[in-house]
């Protein structure tokens, strides 16, 4: 795992299931999205998003985060794992093919 200056790094990954039977829940689901890109998420698939974070804490702040938006309905995973590990994903492409995320280079700053 890398660290800078002693702090662990890792990927926090967020999957989630929302409803989108009406209206407003098509709106709470979409509200979601666009907070979590906010907040630095970066979208992997469709309802499965990834950040970075430079410790533990860091990501602890995310999850908490991620926590206070839930939506009323619906269900929200949250992964963490490390640098290696996200590292070793296998990533299987049909015809067209897309450049895959990479860790920052850098520390980020919350």
């Amino acid at each position: 795992m890398k660290t800078f200056g002693g702090l662990k790094t890792m990927w926090v990954i967020v999957m989630f299931d929302l409803p989108v039977d009406t209206k407003a829940a098509i709106k709470e689901a979409n509200d979601f999205r666009i907070r979590i890109k906010k907040d630095g998420f970066m979208m992997m698939q469709l309802s499965v998003y990834s950040r970075h974070c430079p410790s533990r804490e860091n990501a602890d702040v995310h999850e908490r985060r991620i926590k206070k938006i839930l939506p009323p309905d619906g269900e929200v995973r949250i992964m963490r794992i490390t640098d290696k590990q996200f590292g070793k994903m296998k990533i299987f492409h049909g015809k067209r093919r897309k450049a895959t995320e990479k860790a920052p280079k850098q520390l980020q700053m919350f």
